[in-house]
């Protein structure tokens, strides 16, 4: 099999992989190939708005594991292949070389063991550090089960590294991927947690210390495979970034390919509404100080798809609004739908100046279609009715499109 034939099957295999995060680093080049910088590599737009792209590519799909969602199951009928190391470190370099790529994103199916697999991605990740001196940006995918110090040789040379843990319980997981367990993803997630903490605090005292994957790590999880509600999933993020201090927390629709018993039926659509609501949540988990019962409780276990998150939980709090907008703190601020991080800190410093009106809201980047009904300006509640719930409610619901309109 030519390295084309194998590229077209590895690099479908792992699509479904989307826990290629941005870098968050700037590895310094000393006269080799590439770079890695500040604003990241992966399939998405930067900070600046550029366009950012890599490989993404499994080193093999020839997997000894029988995950029910996984297309590279080992009971599959499909084409397999498998990149030697060489093969996979020219390929890197040369689509660098045309400007294809700005760097790699490697994983790969368990190849015989979990230790066999990380060696060869070691193997893969030398050659172009050491050999092709190429500095870009690499982010690895972690064997679980694999020996720690197989996953601190390659915690050495690379830029980012992820640990899936595909499902929020150990239920879940051993139902659908029964060679799997928690507890084994849990300990390598604490390995490099325990292991960035330390290189970081050596580098305090000693400049030339090395770095020990200095864009962190982060974890995808699958949505809809299993019959997990989303409190559970928002429970699992939530302690996932307490525990080990994940980067990101990936949240992947769960695509059809399998027949099982125990997985959605193949003509069901994956659910990525679901998945960006999660986003939205996790959203709020990171940088607007909520926690995860807030968002979801016993009583409403499942995030609402027609309204987003934290436009939900205002509309259950009615006792919290509306709120005078020149005298709330910044954590009440960070609560009020339509109110960003940089518009309530633009918010806390233009009232010291002057007072806010409503006509000055949209000025200073809140979104005011959203945010009338929840905030007062000097004592006017500029929304166009009355505070009430279930009303605004009726308002903030998406509109029918013009297809639904017409079949109507």
């Amino acid at each position: 099999m030519d390295v084309l034939t194998k590229l077209d099957i590895l690099a479908g295999a792992a699509k479904f992989d989307v826990s290629c995060s941005s870098s968050g680093v700037a590895r310094k080049n000393q006269g080799g190939t590439g770079n890695a910088k500040l604003f990241g590599i992966c399939h998405t737009w930067s900070a600046d708005g550029r366009c950012i792209s890599l490989l993404k590519v499994l080193l093999s799909n020839d997997c000894v594991y029988d995950c029910c969602y996984c297309v590279s199951r080992r009971s599959n009928n499909i084409p397999r292949a498998s990149f030697t190391s060489r093969e996979l470190a020219d390929l890197t370099l040369q689509f660098y070389r045309r400007n294809y790529i700005e760097g790699l994103f490697l994983s790969s199916a368990v190849e015989k063991s979990p230790d066999h697999t990380m060696e060869k991605i070691i193997q893969v990740l030398t050659l172009l550090r050491k050999e092709y001196e190429f500095h870009g940006y690499i982010h690895v995918k972690v064997i679980p089960g694999a020996d720690p110090s197989l996953i601190n040789r390659a915690g050495m040379l690379c830029d980012r590294m992820s640990v899936n843990i595909e499902q929020p319980t150990e239920h879940s997981l051993r139902l659908l991927a029964p060679q799997k367990s928690l507890p084994i993803l849990y300990a390598s997630m604490q390995q490099l947690k325990d292991q960035i903490l330390l290189y970081k605090d050596d580098r305090r005292h000693f400049h030339r210390t090395p770095r020990f994957v200095p864009g962190g790590q982060s974890t995808q999880m699958i949505v809809g495979a299993s019959q997990d509600n989303d409190l559970t999933i928002l429970h699992t993020t939530q302690a996932l970034y307490k525990n080990f201090g994940l980067k990101r927390v990936y949240f992947s629709a769960y695509v059809p390919v399998n027949q099982d018993s125990n997985l959605p039926a193949l003509t069901s659509v994956p659910p990525l509404l679901r998945e960006h609501r999660l986003y939205q949540s996790d959203w709020l988990l990171r940088f607007y100080h909520f926690k995860a019962e807030e968002l979801v409780d016993a009583n409403h276990a499942n995030l609402e798809t027609e309204i987003d998150p934290k436009s939900a939980w205002a509309l259950r709090h009615p006792e919290y609004f509306p709120l005078e907008i020149n005298r709330a703190s910044y954590e009440e601020l960070l609560r009020v739908p339509g109110i960003g991080t940089k518009s309530a800190w633009r918010i806390i410093n233009q009232r010291r100046v002057v007072a806010i009106s409503a006509d000055q809201l949209k000025k200073l980047g809140v979104v005011f279609k959203r945010a009338q009904y929840f905030v007062t300006c000097k004592g006017i509640y500029p929304g166009n009715m009355p505070y009430n719930p279930a009303a605004i409610r009726r308002l903030m619901l998406p509109k029918p499109s013009f297809t639904q309109m017409s079949l109507f």
